[in-house]
Formats: structure tokens, sequence, C-alpha cells
């Protein structure tokens, strides 16, 4: 697939519709992302995002607002949490582990660290294991690296060192890869076959880039847009008995009208039998257990190569 040529150093062969088998005869998986974070730059949170007007919406009725539509469909989701916000809202972060969805890690700020050095990312990284570990008395299973507000990466920015360091660290799962749209194997080392099972994640349904404008009233907004990828989409992978995953922001889909649009989203895909709803952990714990890395992981020498001048 294309898009492993830039995000993995070899070409996996990926597995087809027909291979592709979901727990007691269900024809599709779909995960559901929370994203909490509010960096708006690639240093992560800083003081002034916490106290911006959109992070107090996005932590009381934003959050509030979407937590009811999920109960209402029963919907389990994957809260991505900035080890920092965990900290700082710890008893709002264990009242949603308490409510059944996952805690996975955000990164320690939500920062960008593809200018660290490996000992600088690990001793972030430990630290916001250890953070999360102690807010939820359970070791984050997962590591997301999703795009902040007014950042230009559409996949999010690790380092080359982030996938080994994950491993290294006990890390089940890598939370967004573009290079497949079922769960797929990062590898960080092509001779060992060293890799780590990185989840399905695509920018065209995740809130963000359709609702990053959310100032009312300026027409700047593609909520509706919104909607009908995520109905396109859901259709398609449903057909095809593959995987649907979506990401939300409280502080984006979290007004009224923004709600009710998901509410018709998933009033749509109720409608169609033999949906799996797990946590990105329990998802990516099948997928281990039924497609593992010795068996189905099939490389080939990539086919990329770098050039002088090139910024790969």
């Amino acid at each position: 697939m294309p898009w492993k040529q830039g995000y993995t150093i070899s070409d996996e062969i990926g597995l087809r519709d027909d291979e592709v088998r979901w727990p007691d005869g269900n024809r599709c998986c779909v995960t559901v992302v929370v994203d909490l974070s509010v960096a708006r730059g690639p240093e992560g949170i800083r003081a002034a995002d916490l106290t911006h007007p959109d992070a107090f919406f996005a932590a009381h009725d934003g959050l509030d607002g979407l937590l009811a539509v999920l109960r209402r469909f029963e919907i389990t989701a994957t809260f991505a949490v900035p080890a920092v916000i965990a900290q700082l809202r710890a008893e709002q972060v264990r009242a949603l582990a308490a409510g059944g969805h996952e805690i996975a890690a955000n990164g320690l700020k939500h920062e960008d660290v593809s200018g660290l050095t490996a000992e600088e990312e690990k001793t972030r990284l430990d630290l916001a294991t250890d953070i999360l570990t102690s807010v939820t008395g359970q070791k984050p299973a997962g590591w997301f690296c999703l795009p902040r507000q007014d950042d230009p990466f559409a996949g999010g920015t690790i380092s080359r060192h982030t996938i080994d360091l994950l491993i290294g660290a006990g890390y089940e799962y890598m939370g967004n890869g573009l290079a497949d749209d079922v769960p797929h194997y990062w590898v960080a080392d092509f001779a060992s076959r060293r890799a780590l099972l990185t989840l399905p994640y695509y920018y065209h349904f995740d809130d963000l880039w359709f609702l990053m404008f959310p100032r009312k009233g300026t027409g700047l907004e593609h909520a509706d847009d919104l909607f009908r990828n995520w109905r396109a989409e859901f259709d398609a992978q449903y057909k095809r008995g593959r995987q649907f995953s979506m990401v939300l922001h409280p502080g984006a889909v979290g007004w009224s009208h923004r709600l009710q649009l998901l509410e018709d989203f998933l009033t749509h895909m109720r409608d169609f039998p033999g949906i799996w709803n797990p946590t990105s952990a329990a998802c990516a714990r099948y997928w281990r257990a039924t497609y593992p890395a010795e068996a189905t992981l099939k490389l080939e020498p990539s086919v990329w190569r770098d050039h002088p001048g090139s910024l790969s």
C-alpha cells in the first residue's frame, strides 16, 4: 500500500478481505477514539492551552455531551490522554475508566518528539507511562501520536526511535497508523522482524479536520461533510468486512448540532447487524492472538530510496 512507503521501513503485504475475521462471526469492527488533548502546537500542551475557552468547553460541556451520546448508543471508546491531562483531571479520567472505557497514552504533553534524542524521548515516554499508571491504577496498553489542533501533520508526529521505544516499554499497540485499514505491524527493524501492532487511522474520519474552525456562524465548519464521510466509509468497510475507526474531540464534536450529526450516524450504524465495538486494547489483543506477527507478517524490501536533498 502506498502509505507504507512513508510510514514503515519495509513493505508489508496486508490481509485480503476474505482473510479478515472478527470475533463471534461479527461482520465489521468499529473502534472509537476520543482525544482529550488540547495541544495547539508542536511543543504540546501549555498553560495557555489549558486556560483557553475552547479547552474549558472541551473538558466540561463538550465531554459531558459526548459521553451522553456514547452511553445512549452503548459505545465503548478508547480515550487518548496526554499524561499532563491525566494528572490535572485525575478524577475525570478515573471516572472514564470506571465507565468501561480504555485510557491510553497520548504522549506526555502531546508534543512533537521528532527532534528529540532517543534518550530524551525515552525519558518522556517513561514519565508519561508512570503518570497514567499512577492515575488509573493500570499501565496503558496503547500509545497514540494523534494530530494536534492547528497542526499541519495529518498523521501526527513521531521520531525514528518511537516504535522501538514503545516495544521496549512493553506497549501492546500504537494507536494511529496510516498503512492499512485493519490492524497491522509497524516494523522497527526489518532484519529481526521487530514490530509493534498498529491500529488503523485516517484523518478523513477524524472530526478535527472538518471541525477545526469551530467559530460558530463563520461558515468555515464542514460538519455535514464529516457525517457523509463517516457514513460512506462505514458502509464500505462493512461491505468488505474490515474495520471502521473514528476519532472524536469533545471540543469539536461536543456542540449540540454536531452531536446530533454523530447521533444520526450512530443511528445509521445501529441498523447493521454484526458490529463488534471493542476498545483499542481489546481489538489489539484479538488481532495479535488471531494474526500473530510470526505467522502473518510478510515483508518485502522497501521500494523507497532516499535521495539527496529529500526531507524523508
